[in-house]
């Protein structure tokens, strides 16, 4: 028996990666209507596909990304992420360059590429979360020329909120993300140990911050969506307050908001007019 579109592998699959992993956007996604929400759970499907071959080292990575990259030069290519998003263009105008930059972003994970300057950071978060954002916005149906810039600010905040959260982690992993010009602005040649890095943290913080506020003023421009993308941002972004309600990384570990704290702050952001 077939499935219906909603019912289908691909989308219980997408709805039940985003629930796990994501639990911060799987919040603010019930915010969107419910075939526009499917749609975004199988983005996230192929975005988070992709991300995990390339975290995990899989051998399957290269050729994946080729796939896509393929697509999105208008050739012929197969596989699991292609076929969702050749679906999911039928529906959306899909910006196929913003795909491309992201498997760039993947690409310079695989290549295990050093990040020397806050400039070369900026480009990284761009390409591996700021373009998720430019992909959401033209999937929220947004047509100002402005918006995909503020979309990518959005996501670029996201992705250094992640940087901060992650430190430890990632530091496990032998991964820095971090750019090396600014360890040594604050006398570091690598990450400082968790009592060592308020200073450092606080400078990153503020730069994050600045990305929110980037993100946030184009957030009227969305036709639709923009209670869910107000709260997801809110969410994320209490994620660094924690990170200052705990002394600035003063204990190793991952900062964590609890679900109740991220209910109360999605209910209490303001979501901005559209304009006229």
């Amino acid at each position: 028996m077939l499935l219906h579109r909603s019912e289908d592998r691909d989308l219980v699959e997408a709805r039940a990666t985003t629930k796990r992993v994501a639990r911060t956007f799987a919040l603010a996604c019930r915010l969107l209507p419910r075939e526009l929400r499917d749609d975004v759970y199988r983005l996230y499907l192929v975005f988070r596909t992709l991300d995990d071959l390339v975290d995990h080292g899989d051998e399957r990575a290269s050729e994946r990304l080729d796939a896509v990259e393929a697509w999105c030069a208008g050739e012929a290519a197969e596989s699991r992420e292609v076929a969702l998003l050749h679906d999911l263009e039928g529906r959306h105008e899909l910006p196929r360059d913003a795909f491309a930059e992201f498997c760039a972003g993947m690409r310079h994970d695989l290549g295990e590429v050093p990040i020397a300057t806050e400039a070369e950071l900026d480009v990284y978060c761009h390409r591996v979360a700021g373009t998720v954002g430019v992909v959401m916005a033209a999937v929220l149906g947004a047509s100002d020329p402005a918006a995909p810039g503020h979309a990518s600010a959005l996501g670029q905040a996201m992705q250094r909120t992640n940087i901060l959260r992650d430190i430890d982690e990632d530091l496990e992993a032998g991964r820095v993300y971090l750019a090396r010009e600014t360890l040594e602005h604050f006398g570091c040649s690598t990450v400082p140990p968790p009592s060592q890095r308020e200073t450092l943290l606080r400078d990153q913080i503020a730069r994050a911050d600045a990305l929110y506020d980037q993100g946030a003023a184009g957030i009227s421009m969305l036709p639709c969506g923009r209670r869910a993308i107000v709260a997801a941002g809110a969410m994320y972004r209490e994620i660094l307050r924690q990170i200052e309600r705990d002394g600035y990384g003063a204990q190793a570990g991952r900062a964590i908001v609890g679900r109740r704290r991220k209910l109360l702050v999605a209910a209490r952001a303001r979501t901005p007019q559209q304009r006229t």
